[in-house]
């Protein structure tokens, strides 16, 4: 009676800022009641939920990631109805989208999910033969080719990534650029990224004799900003795009077909004519 009466009032405080907690006749006829609001309920799961962070930042490193390359996150299971755990992830994965019910009402169900998903794959493949099924699902169909490094383009100082490192091919990519008058190149290159990390001192606070504030300002810990960043790698090929007039955009277009050639072109926005060319993959 215990755990099924705190499951409820788990699942009344993912909706509502509190809940009865109620049994009749826990111990030697003894009826239990108390109201526990939702702070109180997460300040005594607080261990919990730490346990649930560690263990999602540990996996993102094990796979060779920063917490910065994570660009959504999608809940899945009873619990994920939990308010905090929703917003333990935005503040782990700042750059990230969390879908959630308390993040967004129009989400899927969390406890609906999985079982969804299967029913909507098994509703796709109720109508194929066995044969085309196994035919469907064979690695060399479901394992798609991927990009192991980002491509990004320079244009002059200006760096911009357009695919990101791990996207399934094939994929196309366009993007405009500022350029200067005249003659303008372009260099196809390897996007590195990297984390920077930027720690602001506290602000100094006044001094009013008191010693106990004394000790509080020398713990004071300068806060530490993480950005990811992306510089210029290894440059893949280069283009020159002739005569651009002033205030004129360069176009970049990137292909990168299945088997990993690269495609590029590059014009000045409005123009006819631009340069083409064709990155056959390395074996």
């Amino acid at each position: 009676k215990l755990k099924l009466e705190a499951e409820a009032v788990k699942k009344s405080l993912s909706l509502g800022a509190s809940a009865a907690f109620s049994i009749e006749s826990l111990a030697d006829g003894i009826d239990f009641s108390l109201t526990i609001n939702r702070t109180r309920y997460e300040l005594l799961a607080s261990k919990v939920f730490g346990s649930f962070n560690r263990l999602i930042e540990s996996a993102v490193q094990k796979a060779g990631l920063d917490n910065l390359d994570i660009n959504e996150i999608l809940l899945s299971g009873g619990s994920s109805h939990t308010p905090k755990i929703a917003s333990n992830l935005k503040s782990i994965f700042a750059d990230a989208t969390v879908t959630a019910p308390s993040t967004n009402p129009a989400a899927v169900n969390p406890s609906e999910l999985t079982v969804r998903g299967a029913a909507i794959q098994a509703s796709l493949i109720s109508e194929f033969e066995k044969e085309d099924v196994e035919q469907s699902t064979h690695p060399a169909v479901t394992v798609a080719p991927h990009l192991a490094k980002a491509i990004g383009v320079l244009v002059g100082d200006e760096f911009v990534t357009l695919i990101d490192a791990n996207t399934a091919v094939p994929v196309r990519r366009t993007a405009q650029f500022n350029a200067a008058e005249g003659d303008v190149l372009v260099k196809l290159c390897e996007g590195v990224s990297e984390i920077k990390v930027t720690k602001e001192e506290p602000a100094p606070k006044e001094a009013n004799g008191d010693d106990e504030d004394s000790d509080d300002d020398s713990d004071d810990e300068p806060e530490e900003t993480r950005e990811k960043i992306w510089k210029a790698g290894d440059v893949i090929a280069e283009a020159a795009v002739k005569d651009v007039k002033k205030g004129s955009k360069v176009e970049v277009q990137i292909n990168v077909n299945a088997d990993l050639s690269v495609q590029v072109i590059a014009r000045e926005v409005g123009s006819k004519t631009g340069v083409r060319g064709t990155i056959e993959a390395s074996a």
